[in-house]
């Protein structure tokens, strides 16, 4: 590391610092979960892959819908860390459903009370990272965030290989483990962390009236689609598990996929997120869906466990470079006071697309196979890119 990233990370908050180890605790907690959900619903419940799709899709969306509602709050009341505690909580408190789960249906609806926590907590909790950071450290602030948070979505997935190798393939008996990261989680949060007293306002005012909508300008609403596009083309990882399967593998090893994407994404979200705040936005989300074209074509022409491999580390390098860039690309468009609201309906559009994004791989995957799904989502990439391209193109006078 070199010494200017050493002396960035040393003039991050301690608040930035703190809102990373709760997510790296409650990613450790639902990825201990989420990487054998998918095998759990196939293998034990009995679910096709475009049951899957839907409860994933639902699930993910539901949480990204839910955040406009929160941001929304969050503005009115100058306040965020009430509302991410209330996410972290309602999150935690949901882990032991999927244990007892004894059917499909209990566990859409234990993904959907989940996943309405992360919705709850989601936007507050960006809006504080940007309160928190200096604007000229908010990519750097929110790459360090996304990292701590996917280095919990690797050590959930390891542990849960581990303990699925020492119960004999108990998923239940994981799942009951995974409560342990989600209660520290909502501890160090609450006893932790310190809200900034520039986030309070002497009026309240509700920040969807027109008037204040109005406020959000063409440069933040182009992020928003460019967001959805980019979430329309990347469908629920929960098929990059299933593709795992289809190379032979042992249940007990299928979680390492998610491992591997995730350390992957770990280790790019920083140095990315750094790297936007001196480099143009354009060509870093350019690179991500060049990298995201390449790990659907390998993912859909290579049937062995080395070439999903490398297509799942290659589907991690482009979470990393741009996740946190659009996060960044969010903050720096919106009103300090409208943050919340702004991560809402950048959400919103988001999980709409997600959504559709899921449900329709989840069709391709059984009426075509999975190779096709694979190909159809390259497809969109280059759609997207071709969007990506025309919308910052300059305007001619």
């Amino acid at each position: 590391m070199t010494g200017s990233a050493n002396q960035t990370f040393q003039k991050l908050p301690k608040g930035i610092w703190i809102l990373g180890f709760v997510s790296l605790l409650m990613d450790i907690s639902s990825e201990m979960i989420h990487s054998l959900l998918p095998l759990f619903m196939v293998t034990t419940l009995g679910a096709s892959a475009l049951q899957v799709g839907l409860i994933e899709g639902l699930a993910e969306s539901t949480a990204l819908i839910v955040k406009i509602f929160s941001g929304v709050i969050s503005d009115y009341l100058g306040k965020r860390k009430g509302l991410a505690v209330l996410g972290y909580g309602l999150g935690a408190v949901t882990k032991p459903l999927f244990a007892l789960a004894p059917s499909l249906g209990i566990v859409l609806s234990a993904r959907l009370l989940d996943r309405i926590g992360k919705g709850i907590r989601g936007a507050p909790r960006d809006a504080l990272v940007a309160d928190i950071a200096p604007p000229h450290m908010r990519g750097a602030a929110f790459g360090l965030r996304q990292s701590l948070d996917t280095v919990g979505a690797f050590l959930g997935p390891l542990l849960a290989v581990g303990l699925m190798f020492l119960w004999a393939e108990n998923y239940r008996a994981v799942f009951w483990v995974a409560v342990i990261p989600g209660a520290l989680a909502v501890s160090l949060l609450f006893f932790g962390l310190k809200e900034p007293r520039k986030v309070a306002t002497s009026t309240r005012e509700n920040p969807i009236r027109l008037k204040n909508l109005k406020r959000l300008e063409r440069d933040y609403w182009q992020v928003v689609f460019i967001g959805a596009g980019f979430t329309l083309a990347r469908f629920s990882e929960a098929f990059l598990v299933l593709r795992a399967q289809q190379t032979g593998l042992a249940a007990t090893w299928i979680p390492l996929v998610m491992v591997a994407m995730n350390i992957v994404y770990a280790l790019t979200a920083y140095p990315l997120g750094k790297l936007a705040d001196r480099k143009s936005s354009t060509s870093l989300l350019g690179f991500g869906i060049f990298v995201l074209i390449l790990a659907d074509l390998v993912l859909a022409t290579h049937n062995g466990w080395l070439g999903v491999l490398i297509g799942v580390a290659l589907w991690g390098v482009h979470m990393g470079a741009t996740q946190g860039l659009l996060a960044k690309m969010v903050a720096d468009t919106a009103p300090a006071e409208l943050r919340g609201t702004a991560f809402g309906f950048f959400n919103l559009i988001s999980g709409l697309a997600m959504l559709l994004a899921s449900v329709l791989a989840g069709y391709l995957w059984d009426s075509y196979g999975s190779a096709f799904t694979f190909y159809a989502g390259a497809v969109v990439c280059v759609v997207t890119w071709l969007a990506l391209v025309k919308s910052t193109k300059p305007k001619p006078k």
